[in-house]
């Protein structure tokens, strides 16, 4: 039975969806049973324990670097800060790299994979090419551009990138040149170039069920509102939300209906905010038929979620990979994009360029972003129908398909 190690970078949620999206495709490709074992921690690694509860013994934690958490998104100056001193219950970073890159060795002198499959893990690289091991190395970024008030971090970009450049295969999950919305996270130099797979957006293939119309699909139905998700990890997110709450409390958004979906496994969050200016439960609100402006959503269903996608006008994000690829390619909806880091910015841009949404990186120009594609929407229209047909959903089933090759030639 051939082994494989799978290892997932517990910042933010992206790595985690693609590597369980490629676990539902390898069975259809591999010729026999495999032995997979999963490397994480945090709440990735609490999510697999949850997903996997027969397979304990296959699931690892071990103590990947990430950035120290700050108000939105990562703090820049407690993260450079732990290069070399421990910041809160965090070791300095150059400690943290030497116990965790000693603990994956262990794994890897332990369980002697066949391949390893690293998603955002790129110390993983390095050991599995001192030991011989094919190594596929799973990403939307490569070297990212930097903006002006962050180009002090390209020592450090230029560090993790040769570190990636140790993988036997680099897997772009996205679409191929030059319809790849993360071209401006990627610059690969020529030297690499012959490694570098575009294996396409590891999309949900899943087919949903038919299920009853929920409350929430009946509030709804035939409404012009827009779709306001909130992503990532706890900073991220909740920076996210304070974000989208200064843009509601304009003048402008009194009568601009949206739906804020939080991410967040939390019925305590779902209520419904009429143009009364009162607060019903999404029951109450459907039975009363209330004329609504705005919906809060802890966690919604897969059913609702395609529901609401159909239904909405645009989508605000943050700028995650994961989510442009589904908005834009699946669901051919545009897109404002309210970026946290610079590869959010850089993904937003290639967007806005290709006229398929907008840049907002202030309240007004949130405001600004809602009207410009309100007064051409059918622009809009015509330029993510086009981008529709190009785009590749097929991520985990190509990374499947090179898995099995890889494991075949090993017989």
């Amino acid at each position: 039975m051939k082994k494989i190690g799978q290892f997932i970078y517990p910042w933010g949620n992206g790595h985690y969806t693609r590597m369980m999206r490629l676990d539902d495709a390898l069975p259809k490709y591999l010729s026999e049973e495999f032995d997979m074992h999963y490397f994480s921690k945090g709440e990735i690694y609490k999510k697999l324990l949850k997903k996997f509860p027969d397979k304990q013994k296959n699931i690892h934690e071990v103590l990947m670097p990430t950035p120290i958490d700050g108000k939105v998104g990562p703090s820049i100056s407690l993260s450079l800060l732990n290069i070399f001193f421990p910041v809160a219950d965090n070791h300095s970073l150059v400690n943290q790299v030497k116990n965790y890159m000693k603990k994956e060795r262990e794994f890897y002198n332990k369980e002697k994979f066949d391949l390893v499959i690293n998603d955002g893990d790129m110390g993983s690289n390095v050991l599995a090419k001192k030991r011989g091991i094919p190594s596929l190395f799973v990403t939307n970024q490569y070297m990212p551009k930097l903006w002006k008030s962050r180009s002090y971090l390209k020592p450090g970009l230029y560090f993790v990138s040769k570190q990636i450049a140790k993988a036997t295969r680099i897997l772009v999950a996205d679409s191929a040149p030059p319809h790849t919305i993360c071209e401006y996270n990627l610059n690969f130099p020529d030297t690499i170039k012959d490694k570098v797979t575009y294996v396409g957006h590891f999309s949900n293939r899943k087919s949903v069920n038919s299920a009853p119309i929920t409350d929430l699909e009946r509030l709804v139905d035939g409404t012009d509102f827009g779709y306001w998700m909130r992503t990532g990890n706890e900073p991220t997110n909740d920076g996210t939300g304070q974000r989208y709450e200064e843009v509601f409390h304009e003048t402008e958004m009194k009568d601009e209906r949206r739906i804020i979906s939080h991410a967040k496994n939390d019925k305590s969050i779902d209520k419904v905010v009429g143009k009364d200016g009162k607060k019903y439960s999404v029951l109450e609100a459907c039975e009363k038929k209330v004329d609504w402006i705005q919906i809060d959503i802890g966690f919604l269903t897969e059913h609702e979620r395609q529901t609401v996608l159909k239904e909405c006008k645009y989508a605000v994000i943050n700028g995650s990979h994961t989510i442009m690829g589904e908005i834009m390619g699946v669901s051919s909806k545009p897109i404002i994009g309210m970026p946290i880091y610079d590869e959010h910015t850089n993904q937003i841009k290639w967007a806005e360029e290709k006229q398929l949404g907008v840049l907002a990186e202030s309240k007004k120009q949130v405001i600004k972003a809602i009207q410009m594609i309100r007064q051409n929407y059918n622009k809009y229209q015509e330029r993510l129908e086009e981008f529709s047909k190009n785009f590749d959903g097929n991520g985990a089933e190509n990374t499947a398909k090179i898995v099995s090759e890889i494991l075949e030639r090993k017989k």
